[in-house]
This record gives C-alpha cells, structure tokens and sequence, in this order.
C-alpha cells in the first residue's frame, strides 16, 4: 500500500488528529474512544468520529456519542486515496478527528500488516494513543509498548492509556516502566469501571437501537472515565500530527438521476448496519431516502427501490415473523418489479425461514433459501467478487470489495437451484463460491460494500430506482 501522501490542499492546522489504537480486539479501545469524545466535547472542542476498518456498531455509538455521523476508513475496500480525500473532507474544522483502530494495532490481512491500524496511521500521518489492557501485568507493559514502537518506528505513538488499572501501586509501577524504559508518556490510566461495561453478543457490542437508554449510557462512560484521562495532554498529542496532504479530487462523474427518486432504506433495531458514505452517495446521486421499519411499519411505503442492510434478524425473528403484512407487502412489491438490494440480514430477511436456538422464523419468501445461525462465524473477513451474471445493479465483469461477518448459513445450498450473480474470489458468500441470489429485481448478497470503493453500486441502485419509476404499474 502506498502510504505518500499526494499532492493537494494541506490539512490546515486548527485540525488535529489522534488514532486510537490497542493490542489486540477487545482491549477496551471503544470505550476509551468514547471517554475522549465525551471529555472533548464537554470542552467544547469540535469531534468527528472515525473508524478504521469494517465496522458498523463502534461507529454507531460514536454517532450518538458526537450527535454526527461516524465515517468509515478501509483502505481494502475503498484504496488509500480514496481513505485520505474522506478524512480530509469530513475531518473538523477546527477541532479534532478521533479515528479507532480495529483489531491489534499492527494485525492485517498478511504477515506483513497489510490494511492494518498501523498503516492507516501512517497513511493519515496521525499520532497514536496505544490502550494496553493492563489486567495482571506491570513491568510487562513497557514490553508491549517497546515491541509497537520497534516494530515499526516510523508510527507516532505518542501516548498510552492503561486500561483495567487494578489501584494506585499498580498504575504507579506500569507509568513508571512505560515511561522511562520506552519514553512514552502515559496519558490516562483507567481503572475497572464495572459500571461501564459494554454488553457484547456474537457480532461484538449490543447495537445503541437495542440499549436501553443508551444515550444515558454514553454520557456515563464519558463521566466515568474522563477524569481518568490527561485530557490536556492527550489534546496536544492531537494537534502535534503535522501536516497532512490528500490526494487531488478525481472529477465526479457519478451518474445522477434526471428526476428525483425515492429509495426505502429499511432501518431499524433489527437492520441498522449502514456506512454513512453509503447513504450520502445514494443523495448525492438524486435519490430521496425513505426511512422504513420493519419491525412495527404497518406495511412498505410506496418507493422506486429498496436497499436493506445488515443486522440481526435471528434475534429479531418473533418480531420480524409477526409482522405479516408487511412481509406481504414487500412480496407483493418486489411481485410487481420492485428493485431490492439487499445485504446479508437484509439478505436473511428476503429468505424463506430462519432457524434459530431450536425456533422457526418465517422470513418474507422471496429469496428461495432457507437459513440457520450457527455457534461459529460462518463467514468472516474482507471479500471479493466477479460479476459473471446479468442483474439490476451491477455491469458483468465488475469486481467489487467488502466484507461480511454471519453467524448465518444456508441450509443445502445448491447454485443449481438459486440463481446466482457472482463468482466469490476471496470469501464465502453463499458457498460453492457464489455469490449475489437474484430473484426478478432482487439480489441479495452475503457481502457487505462501501460507497467509495464501489461507485457501481450507487450507480446501479439509482438507475434501477429510476428505471421503476418511469414504468411502474
């Protein structure tokens, strides 16, 4: 990966940036993410929230913790120009951008690091706090960090955060090794904040749509921790990046749609897996989002197309299953032409049934497949795909990248007996290396695709909206 920064307008200096990082997934990085949101915003100091990596439950509680959208930062599936040119244009101005790492902060897709925290760090030119779980260790802290900072000079650490401090002496001894064996300065040091803790499932975090008072929760984790944070110091550690150039704007010769259409996004607690560069594309390129509920809508707005997004359907299912007319009505749409694209729990929901912890769930029945939850991940990791097969949304011979992450699989898949879209180069999908079930204007896809890697996307959904619109009975 090419981390020169290109040429461009500089990031002017009333921006700062910090990547939080840690050393492995589940280190307490979210958490310390959001104390600092929260201790920056009491201070009035403007935050976007940034996640690296293929995420959307992180970012949704960074979302409700600045009151604005959370961006994703993947140079997999978007490419490092692309990665860079975003940061630059939603980055404050001024204020500070707060980017959290995924995984360790040296773990991507190879031996090498490729696509890792580390690299989009250097890519942005962004300091790095370290968080280091400190639970049983102190002396071995000044290990890790010595370890991050050698494998890699070229990374900014600038600060380090200890997480799960067990009391004073414990925090004092682990300060003192980190700071005078490796020079870097310890930031905060946070103790075990039972109260703070965050309910985790087999995706990750519990979604804020299914927290009660999650707002509440937020605040709290900002009361809580904060005061365990050199905030003073952790802002200079922002405003000391340096310069940062992004690479000149390509011209934007997106598609656009003559006359506005209207696009139904179903968004709820069941599906709230959405990039915010997804939707804002789908604006930009002329479409109008409808806002629909399948939980508790009493049946599918009119709309020239519907995008349905991941989430959990398996632990939605009572619910999904109960409401039977709106399930007949998008069957009825989708009947009469009605393009769908959908992603895997949007792809779930399209299916026949779903089995779950010994239950049933009738689904809406247009996609011919039954699906059943597994103990163990069924798909996991960034993905890749051809298109070999015509469809509504995508050119046949486009490549695309994203990711997907299902508990879910289909029972007996057999790609003689579901029309499939895609041929899968890296990934799952739906097995038997398919990828993309298309039923008239449907397809329903495993993976999941960002916006700014796969501008054939937005492209493909508008014009398919567009296409209805003018021939819709």
């Amino acid at each position: 990966m090419n981390n020169t920064p290109g040429t461009g307008e500089a990031t002017p200096p009333s921006r700062g940036r910090l990547l939080i990082g840690g050393l492995r997934g589940s280190s307490g990085k979210t958490i310390i993410t959001l104390g600092i949101i929260g201790s920056l915003g009491q201070r009035g100091v403007p935050v976007t929230a940034f996640k690296k990596g293929p995420d959307y439950i992180d970012a949704a509680w960074h979302t409700l913790a600045t009151g604005a959208p959370c961006y994703c930062l993947d140079v997999f599936m978007a490419d490092a120009d692309n990665v860079a040119r975003q940061f630059a244009s939603k980055s404050p101005d001024p204020g500070i951008a707060v980017i959290e790492g995924n995984r360790g902060l040296f773990d991507g897709v190879d031996e090498k690091g490729s696509f890792s925290t580390a690299e989009l760090a250097k890519l942005l030119n962004a300091p790095v706090l370290l968080v280091v779980d400190a639970t049983k260790v102190t002396r071995t802290t000044a290990a890790m960090v010595l370890g991050c900072r050698n494998l890699d000079p070229e990374l900014k650490i600038r600060g380090v955060v200890l997480n799960q401090v067990a009391g004073k002496r414990h925090q004092d001894i682990a300060t003192r090794s980190i700071e005078e064996i490796t020079g870097v300065p310890v930031l905060g040091a946070v103790p075990k904040l039972k109260k703070v803790q965050a309910p985790e499932r087999h995706l990750g975090l519990v979604t804020p749509e299914e927290t009660p008072d999650a707002q509440r929760w937020v605040f709290q984790v900002a009361e809580q921790v904060g005061p365990y944070l050199d905030v003073d110091r952790i802002m200079e550690a922002a405003y000391s990046a340096g310069g940062f150039q992004a690479p000149v704007a390509k011209p934007d010769t997106g598609y656009r749609v003559a006359h506005e259409v209207r696009i139904g996004v179903i968004k709820d607690s069941a599906f709230p897996f959405y990039y915010a560069e997804n939707l804002e594309a789908l604006e930009r390129a002329g479409a109008r989002l409808v806002w629909i509920r399948a939980v508790d809508d009493p049946e599918l707005p009119e709309v020239d197309a519907l995008y349905i997004g991941g989430g959990f359907p398996e632990t939605h299912g009572n619910v999904l299953s109960g409401n039977i007319r709106f399930r007949e009505s998008l069957k009825a749409a989708v009947g009469k032409g009605l393009p769908v694209y959908a992603e895997c729990g949007g792809a779930i929901y399209l299916g026949r049934r779903l089995y779950y912890q010994g239950g049933v769930h009738e689904m809406v029945g247009v996609v011919p497949l039954d699906f059943e939850f597994c103990p163990r991940p069924q798909g996991h990791g960034y993905t890749r795909w051809r298109i070999d097969q015509e469809n509504p949304f995508y050119r046949v011979g486009t490549e695309v990248r994203g990711h997907e992450f299902h508990y879910t699989r289909v029972r007996g898949f057999d790609p003689e007996q579901a029309e499939t879209v895609a041929q899968v180069l890296r990934g799952e999908g739906f097995g038997a290396a398919r990828e993309g079930v298309r039923v008239n204007n449907v397809v329903a896809f495993y993976g999941h695709v960002h916006a700014l890697g796969s501008p054939e996307w937005t492209q493909g959904l508008v014009r398919a909206a567009e296409r209805y619109s003018l021939t819709r009975p």
